[in-house]
């Protein structure tokens, strides 16, 4: 049953994606309609949000894009990725349901991010047919992100919790600046993956928010004004400039988040398909799980 609802929930979502596609308040209308978006009861920052937007945003974004990928590229030419015997005994991680729901979540970012860098440099793209697909992709695969996010988060929100390991852990950067594999205080999710949970949960609650408020900007919600008193105007540029706020740091710890599943501990992306880990890789890189499940008799 709760399969037939979230099929109706994202087809009707994607339903009335589809025909605003078509309305001309997502046509050719938009940027017209803006000039009438309260700018008379405007804060008057239209100047500040131009030069942002216009230069800061690209800049950091283009940052970003450039040194995280090159800082990973030292970090395997130097160290080395981490490997782990496959003989031992595997260890249940991650159940179905997690597993799933982590899958619908990693397919809508692995669209959303690249279509995201894609609308920040759509005039280094010519803009045109290309960045406006970009740009539709990049709403419709927000949708089964929103749909996950909050099972997401209540999945996993008791193991999320800061502990005294996380802090060693932060203080060795887990271990990755070694090539010896000593043990390395974790609980089943180490401080790393607890960053970006809370990133992820309550970042991209925050990004679907800002976006739909972009995308929907064309209404102006008198609920919307009484609550933050703002413009139609200062509502946009507001919303803007926190969800690229926000999308700096979603972006950093999702390359970081691809790069260790993906790179830096080898066939570690396969315990999110299988919802099995090695017992080596659980032995030093969740040591204080491992102790733990030794004590129950699992292993």
């Amino acid at each position: 049953m709760k399969k037939i609802v979230y099929f109706f929930i994202a087809t009707l979502a994607l339903a009335s994606v589809a025909y605003a596609a078509e309305s001309q308040i997502w046509g050719e209308m938009r940027i017209p309609n803006i000039l009438g978006y309260g700018q008379e009861q405007s804060l008057k920052l239209g100047e500040f949000f131009t030069l942002w937007q216009g230069h800061y945003i690209t800049t950091i974004f283009l940052g970003i894009l450039i040194l995280i990928p090159t800082v990973f590229g030292i970090h395997y030419l130097i160290i080395g990725p981490k490997t782990f015997s496959h003989e031992g005994k595997k260890i249940l991680a991650f159940s179905l349901y997690s597993r799933i729901v982590h899958q619908i979540a990693a397919i809508s970012f692995i669209v959303i991010v690249p279509t995201g860098f894609i609308m920040v440099f759509g005039s280094f793209f010519g803009g045109g047919e290309f960045v406006r697909i970009c740009k539709d992709l990049h709403g419709v695969f927000t949708i089964p992100f929103a749909i996950v996010v909050i099972p997401m988060f209540l999945m996993w929100v008791k193991d999320m919790f800061i502990h005294l390991d996380d802090i060693k852990w932060l203080i060795i950067v887990g271990g990755y600046l070694s090539k010896v594999k000593n043990p390395v205080p974790a609980g089943r999710f180490n401080a790393g993956q607890k960053t970006w949970y809370w990133l992820a949960t309550l970042g991209g609650i925050v990004m679907i928010a800002t976006g739909a408020t972009m995308f929907f900007m064309d209404f102006d919600i008198a609920m919307v004004k009484n609550i933050t008193g703002l413009s139609q105007i200062d509502t946009l540029r507001a919303a803007a400039i926190l969800h690229n706020l926000v999308g700096f740091a979603v972006v950093i710890l999702f390359f970081v988040h691809i790069y260790m599943a993906v790179f830096a501990i080898k066939g570690a992306v396969q315990s999110i398909i299988t919802g099995y880990m090695e017992e080596e890789e659980v032995k030093i890189l969740h040591s204080s799980w491992y102790r733990k499940l030794k004590k129950q008799g699992k292993v």
